[in-house]
């Protein structure tokens, strides 16, 4: 990795970690905070806001999508950072395992993605110290035989 895309890393890393500490998480306690990187390098951040009728929390990474699509984003995802961890005082803290995006984000990052043929680099991040773990891999990874627009049209 060079020196550029570790710099890139840290930075959208960071923005995560930003994020993550505007969460509102009353009821689990578990603030998640999202970032994703434009390939015009533009970032656009989310963190998970919850509902006391469960099913209507929205997941970080759903919240940055809905935001990009908002401001007209529609292609050039070329990274995703994802920081997670338990609320401590007032801050995000908690352990080094790193946390990646569930089921529906995972989703919901894809169709993005596929808006403009692209396959971004996903950092997972846990909320400890900057000495967290990070596993890097790949959305199609994360998400393999994806579920996407052409599977609703006709053969």
């Amino acid at each position: 990795m060079t020196e550029f895309e570790v710099t890139g890393r840290e930075a959208l890393i960071a923005a995560a970690r930003a994020a993550a500490v505007l969460a509102y998480a009353p009821y689990s306690m578990f603030s998640v905070g999202a970032a994703l990187l434009f390939a015009d390098g533009g970032i656009v951040t989310g963190a998970n806001v919850e509902n006391a009728s469960y099913g209507l929390s929205l997941c970080a990474e759903a919240v940055a999508v809905a935001v990009a699509m908002a401001a007209g984003r529609r292609g050039g995802l070329v990274g995703i950072a994802v920081v997670g961890g338990a609320v401590v005082g007032g801050g995000v803290g908690g352990g080094a395992a790193p946390v990646t995006p569930c089921g529906r984000c995972r989703q919901v990052l894809s169709e993005l993605a596929g808006l403009g043929s692209s396959d971004p680099v996903v950092w997972c991040v846990g909320a400890g110290d900057r000495g967290s773990e990070v596993l890097e891999l790949r959305l199609s990874a994360l998400l393999p035989h994806s579920f996407g627009p052409g599977h609703l049209s006709p053969s």
